[in-house]
């Protein structure tokens, strides 16, 4: 999920008041103040802005996640407290569910029952797959719309049509190249959690916008990983193949990450989801993207997770 987290992070760092005002569907934000959370005390979180709303100071905080996480109430829980110690403001937590399928089961709070001793935090879930996407396109928040293809088309609208919409829509908004190159290129690796990469990569050529996508920053990025990794291995061959390819690569590493996510989430809604979590490391060593839909498949169909753990040793 680094990608994902990366270009969410640097959005949000660019257009602060969009994701506020979306977060809060309120439009007297002011004083927006983008802040560190790299510092240990609220290290983890993926974005901490300090705004004023309705006249008051607030603490906004979004977190991304891509697939469950049963310990998502409690890090929601730790990340809340952090902030409230460190600030001492109100905090508004969030947390963008971005695949389709995701989040489905997080309730929204953390919970203390305990007796004389109850602890109540509540935050709240957005899952993209839920929204709208005509009316955040219509908008003209900026900052969101690299998300619009994950969330609904309009009644009656086919997704790679709809998906077209999103793509041709940013490439017509009256912002500086650097920043519309930006907007672009997150579209088209957030676009990976839910579309297959050769019909993304297809369509930006079709609108002929491979050029203006290897301007972005995200597309340098991507390339830059890509390249790091490469040399990591010891592989020299294709490094200078440019940036289309690297934009293409990640968005196939966003498939792939994106299939051994779902073959988790199965497994854990049908097994223990603590001893599912012991298979991440081996799951996360495969890269054929056929063999990862065969196993997401055995997944749904196994008797048992010691089953599919076979299935894994015959890698």
């Amino acid at each position: 999920m680094a990608e994902f987290d990366t270009i969410a992070k640097r959005l949000i760092q660019t257009h602060p008041t969009d994701f506020a005002r979306f977060a809060l569907q309120r439009d007297d934000i002011q004083r927006v103040e983008v802040l560190d959370t790299e510092q240990p005390t609220i290290r983890h979180t993926d974005s901490l802005l300090r705004i004023q709303v309705g006249g008051q100071k607030v603490l906004l905080l979004h977190e991304f996640q891509t697939t469950d996480d049963p310990a998502m109430p409690r890090r929601m829980a730790s990340y809340i407290g952090r902030c409230i110690e460190q600030y001492g403001l109100p905090v508004y937590a969030h947390v963008f569910y971005l695949r389709p399928h995701a989040g489905r089961r997080d309730p929204g709070y953390y919970r203390q029952a305990h007796l004389d001793y109850s602890v109540a935090i509540r935050y709240q879930v957005i899952r993209l797959s839920e929204l709208g996407g005509q009316a955040v396109l219509d908008g003209g928040l900026v900052g969101l719309l690299p998300f619009t293809p994950l969330m609904q088309p309009p009644a009656g609208q086919a997704e790679a049509a709809w998906l077209e919409q999103c793509v041709v829509r940013v490439a017509a908004l009256p912002l500086a190249p650097p920043a519309r190159a930006d907007c672009l290129a997150g579209l088209a690796t957030l676009s990976g959690l839910a579309y297959n990469p050769q019909t993304i990569t297809a369509l930006l050529a079709k609108e002929q916008l491979m050029d203006i996508i290897r301007e972005s920053s995200f597309a340098q990025y991507l390339t830059a990983s890509a390249r790091e990794e490469a040399l990591k291995q010891g592989i020299e061959q294709g490094i200078e193949q440019g940036i289309e390819q690297g934009i293409e690569q990640g968005i196939e590493q966003g498939i792939r990450e994106s299939i051994r996510e779902s073959i988790q989430e199965v497994l854990a809604l049908r097994f223990q989801p603590a001893a599912v979590r012991g298979l991440a490391d081996r799951l996360g060593a495969i890269d054929d993207g056929l063999r990862l839909k065969q196993l997401h498949r055995a997944a749904i169909q196994v008797p048992s997770l010691q089953a599919f753990s076979n299935l894994l040793d015959d890698e």
